[in-house]
């Protein structure tokens, strides 16, 4: 079989995803130190790497649910863009590459939570979702950990309020994230073989409870400027008019029609608000704190 190309390789790692998972890493790089360094690029460089290594793995044990549904059948393995094996050897190169980096340029307990990252995502949440439909509240776990080691590369210590806030906020936005994906994919994940919340729960109330989960990550980011080291009452009212702003953007969403209109605007509003958390969180500690 000919090289992989360039955009096969690519989409093997998720870059996409790969990026998501830098930024949040960054996140934790930045309000740590308050500043830029060339450091960053290693960090930068290290994340990405093993996130997509992470992400290889992940489509080879799942190669064969992915050709069931239309949403992934087109990924490089199941439409034979890359081997099988192939894609195993690229990830486990980026997997090594990515905890040599991480080791190399921050020490032990950054590339430590790396490995971790990888078990919990590839053994525990991936062999989860066959089982569980729940299986998104322990994985979330896995969207939690780049901050810190982004915080614990800087050389925070990885149980400081402030981190572990963070941490929490990016856990709990996860669950909601996901259960809007099966609002518009539950049947695809049924038909393929996965055990879904919507075999259980009915639209109407999976809605209710996805909302449920909106006031709890609305609620969760208002804690963090409370642990932040220089706490300031004007970053903390942006950030609550900011959640009031969410909240009321997301009941009116979930108690409407159900369209895929509707469900597009949430997913983005949700996107777009974690965004707009972490970065007024890099702001405020590079520009005021």
């Amino acid at each position: 079989m000919k090289p992989a190309s360039l955009k096969t390789i690519l989409s093997l790692l998720k870059y996409k995803v790969s990026v998501a998972v830098t930024f949040t890493a960054l996140t934790g790089y930045l309000v740590c130190t308050g500043s830029f360094d060339l450091r960053i690029l290693k960090l930068i460089l290290g994340v990405f790497i093993l996130a997509g290594g992470a992400s290889a793995l992940n489509q080879f044990q799942e190669r064969e649910f992915d050709a069931r549904m239309e949403r992934t059948k087109h990924r490089p393995i199941p439409a034979g863009e890359i081997a099988p094996r192939k894609a195993l050897l690229i990830s486990i190169l980026f997997i090594i590459a990515g905890l040599i980096l991480l080791y190399a340029g921050f020490g032990f307990i950054p590339a430590l939570l790396g490995l971790f990252n990888i078990v919990w995502y590839n053994l525990v949440y991936t062999t989860l979702k066959r089982i569980t439909p729940f299986a998104v509240v322990p994985g979330s776990l896995v969207g939690a950990v780049p901050a810190c080691i982004g915080w614990t590369s800087a050389g925070g210590y990885l149980f400081e309020p402030a981190i572990i806030f963070i941490a929490l906020f990016l856990f709990i936005w996860q669950i909601p994230h996901f259960w809007l994906l099966m609002l518009k994919y539950g049947n695809e994940y049924q038909a393929a073989g996965f055990p879904t919340i919507n075999q259980t729960i009915d639209p109407a109330s999976l809605k209710r409870i996805i909302l449920v989960w909106i006031v709890a990550t609305s609620f969760s980011s208002i804690l963090i400027p409370l642990f932040l080291v220089k706490l300031s009452l004007a970053f903390f009212i942006l950030i609550f008019v900011l959640n009031i702003l969410f909240v009321s953007i997301f009941a009116k969403l979930s108690f409407g029609k159900m369209t895929e209109m509707h469900l597009m605007k949430s997913f983005i509003s949700i996107n777009v608000y974690m965004v707009v958390v972490l970065l007024l969180l890099i702001a405020y500690h590079i520009v005021v704190a």
